[in-house]
């Protein structure tokens, strides 16, 4: 089982996988580093308390992003795409996010009555650098004030995918799992022809349409599940049930 996700990301996948009985390989797809310069967040943190909303959109906006517990403005309401976002925020001490009730995604977040009419309301976003714009354009459009903050980047692995060839040569790999059009993108571009032919063999789980559509352009057998880590253990449970793996 191939865990693409970024290492600090992975761990709870990980974890749940093998109590199952899998035998996970991480290997991260993408690189999380902190913002080159830290102004712009240090300046976003300095003033939380003249927003009505802050959004995290993912996990590693919160690791990078959120300010300490009590710079935390009590007025200041949060805002999550999903359950893991939402746990990682209570984590750091920021309780009570609020998530989606469809679509753990950007299009859940918008279909909440709270962001329904929010004209006049004061959202920052902190997000990876260079990331979707829906979102923001969606609030604005609505009438809301949307300030970004990019609190980390985003970078193609550099130490090369040697042990993912292996593993894939030896026949060690039985289903991948997606959680990042990007970082399909770099896996792609790390390996050699072979080794992508083979990674195409196996069935790739991914938690939302958007990655499911670009791993099928790019030739992969792609299973939509649904959405977080609770949607792709629950496709991989299925699918296995009705796929057994041999055992050597």
């Amino acid at each position: 089982m191939l865990v693409t996700r970024p290492a600090r990301q992975a761990a709870g996948l990980v974890a749940q996988l093998a109590a199952l009985g899998a035998r996970p390989v991480v290997f991260p797809a993408i690189v999380i580093l902190p913002p080159a310069d830290r102004a712009a967040l240090d300046r976003a943190h300095a003033a939380l308390d003249r927003y009505d909303v802050a959004i995290f959109v993912s996990a590693n906006a919160v690791e990078y992003g959120v300010p300490a517990a009590d710079r935390w403005p009590p007025t200041l309401r949060a805002f999550a795409p999903g359950p893991g976002t939402a746990a990682a925020l209570a984590a750091a001490g920021v309780n009570n996010a609020t998530i989606p009730a469809t679509t753990f995604d950007s299009e859940g977040l918008l279909a909440l009555p709270d962001f329904a009419q929010p004209a006049g309301t004061r959202v920052v976003i902190f997000r990876g650098d260079g990331g979707r714009e829906h979102l923001g354009d969606t609030l604005k459009a609505r009438g809301a004030t949307v300030d970004y903050v990019a609190c980390y980047r985003r970078a193609a692995p550099q130490s090369g995918a040697g042990g993912l060839v292996e593993a894939l040569r030896e026949g060690r790999l039985h289903a991948l799992t997606l959680t990042s059009s990007e970082g399909l993108d770099n896996l792609c571009g790390l390996l050699d022809a072979e080794s992508l032919r083979l990674l195409k063999t196996l069935p790739a789980f991914v938690p939302h349409p958007r990655i499911a559509a670009r791993a099928q352009a790019l030739g992969f057998a792609a299973i939509a599940t649904g959405g977080a880590d609770a949607g792709l253990v629950a496709g991989l449970l299925e699918w296995f049930a009705s796929h057994p793996v041999s055992e050597p």
